[in-house]
């Protein structure tokens, strides 16, 4: 073997034997725009969060942060795109309740497995639902509404803004404390469900304090009592229904950024970084507190516990109602 062939295949020997280099956006992590995909339309509140929170993310990382929308079948299809992206930190998701934790119990079949195809990023904000009367319904407690219920078996309805949302399951879990039955009448968005409230078609709703508060002020519309485990920053003067006589209650709609499962750890952290510095922005935290949320920025393996956990508190509610999308 000649000098020259000895040394080829030395080196490449050598080579073959060496540590692979790191990936360079490990290091220069972002060099270029990031797409973060929203699996709702344009215009509803989890896009409008979105725009919200962007820029300042954006500014923290120095670079360009665009809203992707792959609306449709409960964040299903937003969910799957990023699942089957790569995982390099250039496509993330903002997903919520459903995304995470309850489209595994409400659907069959799912192309997509929140645990193990998804990885934790941070956990983004809460948002407060609230249990609201028409104001001609002679209950103005918990307390009221329940003995009211229960002197009408299965005759009252509540609305919902749809099958399967924080805002149903939430009902559906008070019913069951409660011991009452009432009927479900979903509604396609919390708009639509306020409107037929007002009107008094039907008596009760669980709705968004962001779709309620208005209606609030002018009295047209009376707040029972609010599902979260604490009362809400925006509305203190109203009880919750743990502290309204069912200790232990806490149920709230709430959404998180994840980004495909295999991103690297320093990526996830620099994400999960760039939130935390959005979370200080005033404009930010002051644009969120009007859609009735709270900032609710976490560790990465926070909010993973958490929508294993709340997955687990959902099984059983779905499962006793016979709620199911598909």
């Amino acid at each position: 073997m000649s000098l020259n062939r000895r040394s080829f295949v030395t080196s490449v020997t050598a080579m073959g034997l060496m540590p692979l280099a790191k990936p360079a956006f490990a290091a220069a992590y972002p060099d270029h725009s990031i797409r973060m995909i929203v699996p709702y339309p344009p215009g509803g509140g989890t896009d409008a969060f979105a725009r919200v929170v962007a820029p300042a993310m954006s500014e923290a990382l120095g670079q360009q942060i665009f809203i992707d929308n792959r609306p449709g079948a409960s964040s299903i299809i937003g969910a799957t795109a990023v699942a089957h992206a790569p995982a390099d930190g250039y496509t993330f998701l903002l997903g919520d309740m459903g995304t995470y934790a309850t489209n595994r119990l409400l659907f069959k079949k799912i192309s997509y497995d929140s645990f193990t195809d998804l990885a934790p990023v941070t956990l983004t904000a809460r948002f407060g639902l609230l249990l609201v009367v028409n104001q001609s319904v002679p209950a103005k407690t918990l307390k009221e509404f329940i003995e009211l219920a229960k002197a009408k078996p299965e005759t009252l309805s509540y609305g919902t803004p749809g099958v399967g949302t924080p805002h149903h399951l939430a009902m559906e879990m008070l019913l069951r404390r409660a011991g009452i039955k009432m009927n479900h009448v979903p509604y396609k968005g919390d708009g639509p469900a306020m409107q037929d409230l007002i009107g008094g078609q039907i008596p009760v709703l669980i709705s968004s304090l962001a779709s309620a508060s208005q209606y609030l002020k002018i009295g047209k519309v009376v707040a029972i009592a609010s599902t979260g485990n604490v009362r809400l920053e925006q509305a203190p003067q109203i009880p919750t229904v743990a502290e309204s006589g069912m200790p232990g209650f806490d149920a709230w709609g709430w959404q998180g950024f994840s980004a495909p499962a295999g991103t690297p750890a320093a990526v996830i952290r620099t994400l999960n970084q760039a939130y935390a510095k959005a979370c200080t922005n005033a404009t930010v935290r002051q644009r969120l507190a009007d859609f009735g949320g709270e900032l609710t920025p976490s560790t990465p393996e926070a909010m993973d516990a958490y929508m294993r956990r709340e997955a687990q508190t959902w099984a059983p509610i779905v499962r006793d109602a016979g709620i199911s999308l598909f």
